[in-house]
């Protein structure tokens, strides 16, 4: 069953908001895998309103650490595709799933999945991306792990929307 989050809360009367990419690493996006639950990666992607100040990079990565982030809402802020499928597993709160981190942790592992450089200079690429994941090549985040959607934009910072889709593995 898939699911699909958000680096942002689900919107209701307003559009989902873009968030600031600050001017040094950060994590905009993270999903924390609960003890008994692997998430498969189907699909992700971002977007820029704006190109950064100077070159950059978004990386899809897992980690053994978790950021500090705003927290997530399983009912509403982590979107279940099939409207009749359950809640999600993932593990919610400040050290787990959530968005906008205010500190990334010290990371000792991790395990990249894709990485997109960001150009400063070319508002005709780079600012839109999205990977789907063949079937026999989706990363599948391990129990206990974070997915983190990191940016580093170092000069100038950049408002970001991001998304992961994926789906739980017992």
């Amino acid at each position: 069953m898939p699911f699909t989050v958000w680096n942002g809360p689900a919107p209701t009367t307003a559009a989902l908001a873009s968030v600031t990419t600050g001017t040094a690493i950060k994590t905009m996006l993270q999903l924390a895998t609960p003890s008994t639950t692997q998430i498969r990666i189907i699909e992700w992607g971002f977007s820029l309103d704006d190109p950064p100040g100077a070159d950059g990079v978004i990386e899809l990565l897992q980690t053994d650490v978790a950021a500090t982030v705003t927290q997530h809402v399983a009912a509403t802020g982590v979107v279940n595709l099939d409207p009749n499928g359950p809640t999600t597993l993932l593990t919610m709160g400040t050290s787990a799933t959530g968005y906008t981190a205010t500190a990334e942790g010290a990371i000792a592992a991790t395990r990249p999945f894709d990485a997109v450089s960001l150009s400063s200079v070319s508002q005709e690429s780079g600012l839109t991306y999205t990977k789907t994941f063949m079937p026999n090549a989706m990363p599948i985040v391990a129990v206990s792990r974070f997915l983190r959607v990191r940016a580093t934009t170092p000069t100038t910072a950049a408002d970001m929307r991001c998304f992961v889709t994926f789906e739980q593995v017992g």
